[in-house]
């Protein structure tokens, strides 16, 4: 039971601008002190190229109080995006040593 529980909570729906939803998986989820947030990597089930490589996205997430759902913001500044970067090749690196 256990497992499951730990699989739904890696997976998020995610709104598009169109107003589709989309299911997503949670890469990584990580917090900034520098800019006070937390921030979510995921990608869209289902959009795995021929060799398994996906477009990761990015998000500011802000958790709900009782800490079963959030919000999702838009990354506003290039300092954030240069976080995020570096956090992605961190990850990246991670993967390539192992």
């Amino acid at each position: 039971m256990t497992n499951e529980n730990e699989q739904e909570q890696r997976n998020i729906t995610v709104v598009d601008e169109e107003g589709n939803e989309q299911l997503c998986e949670v890469l990584h989820t990580f917090d900034s002190e520098e800019f006070g947030k937390s921030y979510v990597l995921y990608y869209v089930i289902g959009t795995e190229d021929e060799e398994g490589e996906v477009e990761i996205f990015a998000s500011a997430f802000t958790p709900s109080e009782d800490g079963q759902d959030g919000e999702l913001a838009p990354i506003e500044t290039e300092a954030e995006w240069d976080l995020i970067e570096q956090v992605v090749n961190e990850l990246d690196e991670d993967i390539d040593a192992e």
